[in-house]
Parts: C-alpha cells; sequence; structure tokens
C-alpha cells in the first residue's frame, strides 16, 4: 500500500501562485509514476501532470507553461502553479501509478486551491 497527502493549496488571487506537495509513503518502491488530477465543481476530475521515476514529464494543455510537475528523491512530487487563473479553482488530488499497472492505483485526499477573480 501507498499512502499520498497533499498540502499547500489555498486562496490566492488571479495572477498569483501556489505550490502544492504531495507526499508517498508505505511501499513506495512499486510506484512508477505520480501526478496530479483537479476536479472544478460540477466538473469531471481531469489530468493535469505527471512526472516519472525517471524524471520524464507529461501535462494537460490548459495548464502547460504554467504549472511545472517535479520530484525530490525519494518521494515527494511538487506541482508549482503560476499565473492561476479563476478556472484553475479546483481540489486537486496527487495519484501514483503503480509499476505493474497502466492506471492510477492510490489516490490523496485532495487539497483545495481557490484563484478569486
Amino acid at each position: 500500500q501507498v499512502q499520498l497527502v497533499e498540502s499547500g493549496g489555498g486562496l490566492v488571487q488571479a495572477g498569483g501562485s501556489l505550490r502544492l506537495s504531495c507526499a508517498a509513503s508505505g511501499s513506495t518502491f512499486s510506484i512508477s509514476r505520480i501526478g496530479w488530477d483537479r476536479q472544478a465543481p460540477g466538473k469531471q476530475r481531469e489530468f493535469i501532470a505527471v512526472i516519472s521515476r525517471g524524471g520524464s514529464t507529461n501535462y494537460a494543455e490548459s495548464i502547460k507553461g504554467r504549472f511545472t510537475i517535479s520530484r525530490d528523491a525519494p518521494n515527494t512530487v511538487y506541482l508549482q502553479m503560476n499565473s492561476l487563473k479563476f478556472e484553475d479553482t479546483a481540489i486537486y488530488y496527487c495519484a501514483a501509478q503503480r509499476i505493474v499497472t497502466s492506471q492510477y492505483d492510490y489516490w490523496g485526499q485532495g487539497t483545495q486551491v481557490t484563484v478569486s477573480s
């Protein structure tokens, strides 16, 4: 089992920045990728960014150029969010994928990000 704990959410004005953290613990040796999804009120959960064990990254088009995912060995992943927009308001979830699967297997509890216009 893997446990994921997010932190760093909050209220920020449009144009501001936040950095989210995701700390993984437990059987982290089994993890191949850690990423972030978000869910806005009344909308489906959407992919934001992901980083592999080797450091390769992938981003959603909607946030490309504004958000950066990174990892601090061994088990903490960050999401640096710059130039925040009102539409970035959502609950942000950290998720982890095991080596043997092709989808996220573990989820954090989520952290709220609210961007005021």
